[in-house]
């Protein structure tokens, strides 16, 4: 899949077959968050890959976005580590990067996924962080719900050029 078509192609996926993703496919995903752009170079990344059928069902009931966790075979959550962040508070850019690129290397490679966001939400922070035991200092971003594609999704056009200023906010 060409990169541009990638992008403008990807959609969030909600319904997974059964299908497992293998080893192979979650280590290129990794590897494509980790190649994100990062403020300082500083990397404040940490990834908790969950293929446990029981956790991912325990994120549906506590996650109110992530009722499709509970059908997917896989699930990523980003993290972001305190002790790597040279420019405060750039982690949250830093993470959302990876995330991104960890969507669209999903999708380059047939899988589907879906951005469950769990920061700012304070509540949302503590569940993943007692759930998968996250260290103090380390603080989740967002848990990717992953899985083959139950189904087609749509691509819609999204361009809406009334939100373009040319040299100047223009209304």
């Amino acid at each position: 899949m060409e990169l541009y078509e990638g992008i403008i192609s990807r959609r969030s996926v909600r319904r997974f077959r059964t299908k497992e993703v293998s080893q192979d496919i979650i280590d290129n995903l990794l590897k494509a968050a980790m190649h994100a752009p990062s403020a300082a170079n500083e990397m404040p990344w940490e990834f908790v890959v969950v293929r446990d059928v029981e956790a991912l069902k325990k994120v549906a009931e506590l996650h109110p976005y992530a009722q499709m966790a509970a059908d997917a075979p896989l699930g990523v959550l980003v993290c972001g580590n305190l002790a790597q962040e040279k420019l405060s508070g750039n982690w949250v850019l830093d993470c959302s990067a990876a995330t991104q690129n960890l969507l669209l290397a999903a999708h380059a490679k047939g899988v589907g996924g879906c951005w469950c966001g769990v920061y700012p939400e304070a509540d949302r922070v503590d569940i993943f962080k007692k759930l998968f035991s996250v260290p103090d200092g380390v603080i989740p971003f967002s848990f990717v719900v992953l899985g083959y594609p139950l189904e087609e999704v749509k691509q819609t056009e999204r361009f809406d050029a009334s939100r373009i200023h040319l040299e100047k906010w223009t209304s």
